[in-house]
């Protein structure tokens, strides 16, 4: 199972303790998962498994460890877009269960479906990379508000600025994004990002 999974260890082995990569990625995962845990706990009816979520946002991005990213430490060969399904290789070769390996590959935007890979020809497997268990939406959630780099490394962004970066990909992710908010309550949102929604907002 994964119950005894020592996250830090898996990393280290795919981006060594004194480079940036390794600081970002931990700094990253680790806000990500504070904020999950948070979300679940406001979430206790829905009874996602907080085990399964805070190893999940541990290694979620392990995947940019094989990408070509330079600006956060990763000289990889993949576009950064293939990070999700490249993580989800890593934790599979890991010996994890799919049901951990999976939230790597569920996890960008909101969910690649396998209709937008080919008609927009992304560097993908031609697959549906949704998140579809309440865990996979919780994490995909959380990790909107936070970036890779700049003050939203451990800064929550605004609501705006995630709309802003979602719109590049069209309708369908603000949609779910919006589905996300509807299903899971609103976080770190300042009162003129709101767009009228009754929301917990801290």
């Amino acid at each position: 199972m994964y119950r005894d999974v020592d996250p830090i260890k898996i990393i280290q082995k795919y981006a060594p303790t004194d480079t940036l990569a390794y600081n970002i990625l931990i700094t990253h995962s680790m806000a990500v998962r504070d904020l999950v845990l948070k979300i679940a706990d406001k979430n206790k009816h829905l009874a996602p498994d907080t085990e399964l979520l805070a190893l999940a946002a541990m290694l979620h991005d392990i995947g940019i460890t094989q990408t070509l990213a330079p600006d956060i430490g990763c000289f990889g060969r993949h576009p950064y877009i293939c990070h999700g399904y490249l993580g989800r290789e890593i934790l599979e070769r890991e010996g994890l269960p799919e049901q951990v390996a999976l939230f790597a590959e569920r996890h960008t935007g909101t969910g690649i479906p396998r209709e937008e890979i080919v008609r927009l020809n992304l560097p993908l497997p031609h697959r549906d990379m949704m998140p579809l268990s309440v865990e996979e939406k919780m994490l995909c959630y959380a990790d909107k508000f936070f970036s890779k780099s700049g003050s939203s490394l451990t800064k929550p962004k605004k609501l705006s600025k995630i709309y802003e970066n979602l719109s590049k990909y069209g309708e369908d992710n603000l949609r779910r994004f919006d589905a996300m908010i509807g299903m899971f309550g609103m976080y770190y949102v300042h009162s003129e990002d709101s767009r009228g929604k009754v929301s917990d907002v801290e």
